[in-house]
């Protein structure tokens, strides 16, 4: 059982998909960055100085300044801005992904595309060919 577990660690499709992983993490972090760090700043002046992270409505019916204070209170909160912050990180993985998808399929066509070397023809036709034009030129 020890022998096919490592069997099965070593294949090339389980390290491709930990690796997949691991940088998939380390991408999540920067995609969570560009959206709360670059994206939604300029968002949120646009639209009146909006943080949407900080969009909540609490269920308790109080009022809260922000939604770390209805947290601290430990006000049960329908954090809507963080879901829309979840989108919009989502629609730009999405999109990122897609460009890299696109990218590899231009390259694969573009190898497709290529014309295919010919060949070189086997031993017995070439030797065939040269029996034909020995004779075409001893009709002559």
């Amino acid at each position: 059982m020890l022998k096919e577990f490592r069997e099965f660690i070593s294949r090339g499709n389980v390290i491709d998909l930990a690796v997949g992983i691991v940088i998939g993490s380390a991408f999540t972090a920067i995609v969570k960055s560009l959206v709360n760090d670059v994206v939604m700043p300029p968002i949120g002046l646009i639209l009146a100085g909006v943080d949407f992270s900080n969009l909540f409505v609490p269920l308790d019916g109080k009022t809260y300044e922000s939604l770390a204070s209805a947290t601290e209170a430990g006000a049960a909160t329908l954090n809507y801005g963080l879901f829309i912050n979840a989108v919009i990180s989502f629609l730009i993985v999405a999109f990122v992904v897609f460009l890299i998808v696109k990218s590899i399929n231009k390259m694969k066509r573009k190898e497709e595309e290529k014309p295919a070397e010919l060949a070189a023809p086997p031993r017995s036709e070439v030797l065939l060919e040269e029996i034909r034009d020995l004779l075409k030129t001893q009709r002559s």
